[in-house]
């Protein structure tokens, strides 16, 4: 698991006016990509940015809010998940690395919303195991889950479906905003994408979207590991053992 957890959060209170409504919160959409670079999405403007052009994130950068000076108080991945969810540090919410059970029963921000009124849902990669509380609604992969026809645990059991991960979890979000959430009810929607985390394993049409295209060496790809900080030595992910 990659010790430094780039993450693209974007947590989107969309000022959606329910026009109709008494009730004028805001419905919150909470969209998650796992491992993925600030240097991957344009709005960052780094090194990958004439490469993979990000139009769709970059234009919710441009209509909403940029951070700059953001830090993660854990990185690993399932207790980053935890830190999120709880608002706590890793060792007051009980989940300090991936081989510890997550606590659902705490007090998590979905709860929070749920209790004042919110209609909340999740769906995609949770990593945090067991079943999600604090939702009306939700569907996760088991642990890591699987990029081609994976397995998903929703309320009434686990069971395959077909498809690639990212258009699964979109569908399902989706599916969820036209059909089960209530117009009464402002919402609190968290959609969790495995991608682009390892192994990067795209929708079966986009295979060969980079077959011509020349994709730059990062500045760091040859640096001398005594420039590193000592940690360093102790990463995980390596270009021989994982490319």
């Amino acid at each position: 698991m990659k010790h430094r957890f780039s993450l693209f959060l974007a947590l989107i209170l969309a000022a959606v006016s329910l026009a109709q409504a008494k009730d004028k919160r805001p419905n919150i959409l909470f969209v998650f990509s796992d491992d993925h670079a600030p240097h991957a999405i344009g709005a960052y403007n780094g090194w990958l940015k004439p490469v993979n052009p990000t139009p769709q994130i970059d234009k919710l950068a441009a209509e909403g809010m940029v951070f700059e000076n953001s830090f993660c108080s854990n990185s690993i991945c399932g207790p980053s998940r935890a830190v999120i969810m709880t608002g706590k540090h890793s060792h007051k919410n009980g989940f300090m690395n991936n081989g510890n059970t997550f606590n659902w029963n705490q007090q998590i921000f979905p709860k929070l919303l749920r209790g004042a009124g919110y209609q909340t849902a999740i769906y995609g990669k949770s990593h945090l195991k067991g079943k999600p509380l604090g939702f009306d609604d939700w569907a996760v992969l088991p642990g890591q889950g699987l990029y081609y026809n994976p397995d998903m645990i929703f309320p009434d059991g686990r069971r395959r479906v077909d498809g690639h991960c990212t258009d699964i979890v979109t569908d399902l979000a989706v599916e969820w905003l036209k059909k089960k959430r209530k117009g009464d009810k402002p919402f609190m929607l968290m959609v969790q994408h495995k991608a682009p985390h390892r192994n990067w394993m795209p929708a079966l049409r986009h295979l060969k979207l980079y077959n011509d295209i020349d994709i730059p060496e990062p500045k760091t790809l040859f640096d001398k590991w005594e420039d590193n900080a000592p940690p360093a030595r102790h990463q995980e992910m390596e270009i021989d053992r994982h490319m």
